[in-house]
């Protein structure tokens, strides 16, 4: 049991009641206001018939450090400016009809992945949705900083301050990056996914750092060979092979003598005083957010540009971003500070975690390398204890927590696929951390499972399930910080037409309450969920595989970190003193039971799952090559296939034990009428739209299966 979760528990429930009050207190904070810095019209192809435009601008808002809503930010009463006022600006991007008649009432907000727009989703253009897209990402290092004016086509992120003690002195403290997968003379900057990470070295004396070099890591967290590099050995710095060690200095790079061997990871603990106050973040997306959905002009009388046309909202966000709206639900975010409820619904696409923001030292940009946050306190809705972490001082908790309390819950849907079950650390969220049972859903949640599937799905189609037809010659890329490249072709099985349905059935749900399809996922009651090895999960045996695959500790678990004293797991908020933190333990893992092909079981129906072409994976395995530290290792979450032989003979000839194509279908037409059965399937239940059903019976007649 963890000591530092009674030391919050006392502020938590304070802030829990004064939450409830806000209404009663003064509002100051807002959105003060906005410059709209372009406009453009939508092309007629991505408009839905529907004439449509994008407005891009800037947001620039201020928070009362000491309101109830903003309390939960970690450092916040140390980024006041002398007024007392803490002040960020936000980019955002508003697409909607020109002609504001048009306009349904419904509004999306999204949350952007890595600063990156969600792509134009040319059905809600053209029944009239209104698409906000607001910054909340704070890094502000190297191409994280907020651009002075804004543009549709460019990323989005959010000028946050810096946390200052009441002297002026800076905030320091101990953090780290790591560089894997290089190689050669040049020096190499500390990269968390794509972009770089955001805190600087209070000094280059390398003796006031320490740099190591690892032979490998386990999915465990295991550090294998690791050894220090002499200080005399490397140096924060700028150098290649016509301006060798040590280089110019720069605190952005690392130079190091003799160069880097692709072979080894490298990672660096170091002092910064960059601790950006990041939990701004959560209030500015949901103040950028209210000021759309609700007010007629900012503070100088600049007009809301979609100001009355909106009646509805949902947050939506994708992998990295519906991980934040899980984060900012669960800290209050859905309750304005004037006590109104923020947004009617929230849409956590493929995300089973929570956003590693409001804690001081974050980086949230991390994709479950090793020792990143994010899988901390509760990932499960209602109240539940967390059996082997102890976090919260054993008392049950959830995600819900606050908006219950606060009566601000919104309607939630959330779908995912198999890749967030082996490689994002998803099924604490179903089965909590024992995995001793079922967890149950309220009411106001659907829980939706794609079976083996990549994460977001696959490319669709069925030539691309054939060998050699469609596919790429070498495997997918690994998704990370310069991960490697899977060993087996791409896993094209979609998520499309689910989530068309999907949309469909939240907005009905949102706007006129009409309930969705029951949720559907794996679980431990029916057997469908499992401990996640080969045995237990009834996976076959394959000769395109070695024959140990998934064997234990293939899957990436939760790991138990003790991020330091002042660390509150339970919301990961707080300070992370320790880095990198050391592992207290290795949670138990579950994976879906599979049929005797290896496809998973107990998801909602999909028409290449119901007619199959072979075996559909939410993992792959990394390759060797020129990024050869994961070897042999899931490819982080990227899926794989491995198709189904043509004829009996062939199969019989590898040893694989799965029937062939003929066996099962006989020509072209059986495979056809299984494609119409297997329509019809997902129709009935809900997740297939008409139309797109029949695209898939004319894409099935045009395959080339079984020509």
């Amino acid at each position: 049991m963890r000591q530092q979760a009674f030391r919050h528990r006392t502020g938590q429930m304070l802030a829990m009641a004064f939450v409830l009050a806000a209404g009663s207190v003064p509002v100051d904070a807002r959105v003060t206001r906005i410059v709209i810095d372009e406009t453009v019209p939508v092309p007629a192809d991505q408009a839905g018939g529907l004439a449509s435009e994008r407005i891009a601008g800037r947001a620039f808002g201020e928070l009362d450090a000491t309101h109830p809503a903003n309390a939960l930010i970690q450092d916040i009463l140390l980024a006041r400016s002398p007024d007392g006022k803490v002040r960020y600006t936000a980019t955002f991007v508003i697409t909607r009809p020109v002609d504001a008649a048009s306009a349904s009432g419904l509004m999306w907000h999204e949350v952007p992945n890595r600063g990156n727009a969600r792509p134009n989703v040319v059905n809600e253009r053209a029944v009239g949705d209104i698409d906000l897209t607001s910054a909340w990402q704070g890094d502000n290092a190297g191409w994280t900083a907020v651009r002075p004016t804004a543009e549709v086509a460019k990323p989005h992120w959010l000028s946050v301050p810096v946390a200052r003690h009441g002297d002026g002195s800076p905030v320091t403290g101990e953090v780290f990056g790591r560089i894997v997968n290089r190689s050669g003379p040049a020096s190499q900057p500390l990269i968390v996914q794509s972009n770089p990470v955001p805190y600087k070295p209070v000094s280059l004396d390398t003796r006031a750092s320490r740099l190591v070099r690892r032979v490998a890591e386990s999915t465990r967290g295991e550090a294998i060979g690791e050894t220090e590099v002499p200080a005399s050995d490397w140096a924060w710095a700028r150098c290649d092979a016509s301006n060798p060690f040590p280089g110019t200095p720069d605190p952005t790079q690392i130079c190091l003598k003799g160069g880097f061997d692709a072979a080894r990871l490298y990672q660096v603990v170091y002092r910064s005083a960059d601790a950006y106050v990041l939990g701004v973040g959560f209030a500015a997306w949901r103040d950028v957010g209210l000021f759309f959905k609700t007010a007629k002009a900012d503070d100088a009388g600049t007009p809301n540009p979609v100001a009355g046309l909106v009646k509805h909202s949902i947050g939506r966000g994708v992998s990295q971003s519906g991980n934040f709206l899980r984060g900012w639900l669960h800290l209050g975010f859905n309750q304005a500070e004037n006590g109104q409820q923020v947004h009617d619904g929230l849409w956590p696409i493929i995300a089973g975690r929570r956003i590693a923001l409001n804690f001081r030292w974050a980086q949230p940009d991390g994709v479950l390398e090793l020792y990143q946050a994010g899988s901390e306190g509760p990932q499960w809705w209602l109240p539940h204890p967390d059996a082997l972490r102890g976090d919260a001082g054993g008392r049950p908790v959830g995600l819900l927590d606050r908006c219950t309390a606060s009566r601000t819950c919104p309607k939630i849907l959330e779908h995912y696929g198999s890749a967030e079950v082996w490689a994002l650390k998803l099924t604490p969220a179903w089965v909590g951390t024992d995995g001793k049972a079922d967890l149950p859903l309220p009411a106001n949640v659907r829980r939706y499972y794609i079976a083996s599937s990549s994460h977001g799905g696959g490319a669709g189609g069925f030539d691309t399930s054939l060998p050699g037809a469609g596919l790429p010659t070498a495997g997918p890329s690994c998704p990370g910080n310069n991960y490697g490249t899977g060993l087996l072709p791409a896993n094209p099985v979609p998520h499309t037409q689910t989530v068309n349905a999907l949309r469909e059935h939240f907005r009905a749900w949102v706007t006129r309450g009409v309930e969705p399809p029951p949720s559907r996922w794996p679980r431990l009651s029916d057997g469908t969920l499992v401990p996640a090895t080969k045995a237990a999960m009834g996976f076959p045996t394959l000769p395109q595989l070695r024959t140990t695959v998934p064997e234990v500790d293939f899957i990436m678990p939760v790991l138990d970190y003790d991020w330091g004293p002042d660390f509150n797991a339970a919301d990961g908020s707080g300070v992370a003193s320790n880095a990198p933190p050391p592992i207290r333990q290795v949670l138990p893992a579950y994976a879906p039971k599979v049929d005797a092909d290896g496809n998973e079981q107990g998801g909602v129906p999909v028409v290449l799952l119901d007619a199959p072409l072979g075996t559909y994976l939410g993992w792959n395995i990394t390759g060797g090559g020129a990024r050869p530290f994961h070897p042999g290792q899931i490819c982080n979450y990227v899926g794989g296939m491995v198709p189904f032989a043509r004829t009996a003979a062939e199969r019989r000839g590898t040893g694989d034990p799965r029937l062939s194509l003929e066996e099962r279908y006989g020509d072209h037409a059986g495979y056809v009428a299984a494609v119409r059965k297997a329509v019809e399937r997902a129709r009935q239940a809900g997740f297939l739209l008409p139309a797109d059903g029949d695209a898939l019976i004319r894409q099935a007649e045009a395959s080339r299966v079984l020509r």
